[in-house]
C-alpha cells in the first residue's frame, strides 16, 4: 500500500506498475522533493585521505554493492549507502518508530519480490499502523537523447533497464499490505542530465542514509571506503547468477546484530575463468561496451574495477581457495573503524 504526503495513493487496482510510476513521477509532493534533492551537495566518503570529509573521518558506515542489501541499527551505524548505480535503483526502507533502515542496490526486476521481503524482515513489525518511509534514488532515463526526451516528454515512453526496474518496485510496494510512505522518487527523468552531445547521464549515482535522522544525501565512495572484501563481493555479484540458491534473492553481506560483514560462499567455474581471461584481452572501450548496461554513464574507475575482478579470478581459479570448506568470509570492525578478517 503506497502513501504520499500521509494520504493513500489511489490507483485502479488493475493498473500496472508502469501507469502508477507515471502518476507518482508527476505527483507535486514528489516532484518538489526530487527538485530539492538535486541541489544537495554530494558527500564524499574515503578512508585513505585524512583530509576528507568529517563523515569519512569520524563516522561508521555500511557500504553495499550491486544486488546486495543491508539492514542497519542506528544505535550502531551512522550511515548506510551505495553508489555506482546507473541503470540500477537504490531502495531505502526506514521504520519511523524505531529507525531501523534497510538499503538495497537492485539491478533487475527479478530480485524485487523476494528482495523486498528480505529487507522488511528486520524493518517491519506486526503493528498495522506502522508507517515505513521509502526512498528510490538512481535509474536515469537511459532510453533517449535530450532532443528525443523533450519531443516525447508528454508521452512518457517507458522502456529500458531503469524504467522496467522502477515500475516493478512500485507495483510490488502497491501490492503489499504494509504502509509505504514514499518520500523520495529521484529516478528516471528526475535523475537525468545531458552532456554537450545530448547523451543522457545520471545526476547522482549514489547516496547515503543518515540513520539518526533518516535523511537521504547524495554520496560517492572511493575504493578505500567500499569495504570490506571489495573484489570478492564484486565477483559474487556475477557468480550468483549461476547459483540457484540466489535465484531471485538479494545478496546478504552485513550482519545487523553483530555489526560484522559475513560474505556467504559463492562458486565460480572454469567458464568464468575463461571469460575473465578473455575480458583482460579487450581494450578499455570494449570492456565498457560488453560489461555495462550504460557504457556512457559509468564512473572513471569502472574498467579498472572489471580488470581487478578478472585478475583475482585468474590468480584464484579455484573458489575453494577463497572459501575454504565452504565457510563464509567474516570481517569485524576494529577500534579505528577499519575491518579485519576473522
Amino acid at each position: 500500500m503506497i502513501y504520499v504526503g500521509g494520504v493513500p495513493f489511489a490507483t485502479d487496482e488493475s493498473s500496472q506498475g508502469t501507469h502508477m510510476l507515471i502518476s507518482l513521477m508527476e505527483h507535486p509532493i514528489l516532484v518538489s522533493a526530487s527538485s530539492s534533492f538535486k541541489f544537495l551537495p554530494e558527500r564524499k566518503f574515503s578512508v585513505s585521505e585524512p583530509s576528507g570529509s568529517e563523515a569519512s573521518r569520524n563516522s561508521k558506515w555500511v557500504y553495499i554493492f550491486q544486488r546486495e542489501f543491508a539492514t542497519v541499527d542506528p544505535a550502531l551505524i551512522d550511515f548506510v549507502g551505495t553508489d555506482e548505480a546507473t541503470t540500477c535503483v537504490g531502495l531505502v526502507i526506514r521504520n519511523q518508530k524505531h529507525g531501523m533502515v534497510s538499503v538495497a542496490h537492485m539491478d533487475t526486476p527479478s530480485v524485487v519480490d523476494i528482495g523486498l521481503s528480505q529487507m522488511l524482515s528486520l524493518v517491519a513489525d506486526h503493528d498495522p499502523d506502522t508507517v515505513l518511509d521509502v526512498h528510490l534514488i538512481g535509474g536515469y532515463d537511459d532510453t533517449s537523447s535530450k532532443n528525443e526526451y523533450l519531443a516525447n516528454k508528454s508521452s512518457a515512453k517507458l522502456d529500458g533497464y531503469s524504467h522496467t526496474l522502477c515500475a516493478k518496485i512500485i507495483e510490488t510496494l502497491r501490492n503489499r499490505n504494509e504502509k509505504f510512505q514514499i518520500q523520495t522518487l529521484h529516478v528516471l527523468q528526475h535523475n537525468t542530465r545531458w552532456d554537450p552531445d545530448g547523451t543522457a547521464l545520471p545526476i547522482f549515482s549514489g547516496f547515503v542514509v543518515d540513520t539518526s535522522t533518516g535523511s537521504i544525501i547524495p554520496a560517492s565512495f572511493d575504493r578505500t571506503s567500499r569495504c570490506p572484501d571489495e573484489v570478492v563481493r564484486r565477483i559474487r555479484v556475477t557468480a550468483c547468477y549461476d547459483d540457484p540458491k540466489w535465484d531471485g534473492r538479494l545478496l546478504e553481506a552485513y550482519d545487523t546484530k553483530t555489526d560484522q560483514f559475513v560474505i556467504a560462499p559463492c562458486t565460480w567455474s572454469s567458464h568464468q575463468l575463461y571469460l575473465a581471461m578473455a575480458i583482460q584481452e579487450l581494450s578499455d572501450a570494449e570492456i565498457l561496451l560488453r560489461c555495462s548496461t550504460s557504457p556512457s554513464a559509468e564512473s572513471p574507475d569502472f574498467v579498472e574495477n572489471e580488470r581487478r575482478q578478472c585478475d583475482y579470478l585468474i590468480h584464484h581459479p579455484l573458489w575453494r581457495e577463497t572459501f575454504p570448506h565452504k565457510q563464509p568470509r567474516t570481517f569485524q570492525r576494529i577500534e579505528d573503524g577499519s575491518w579485519v578478517k576473522c
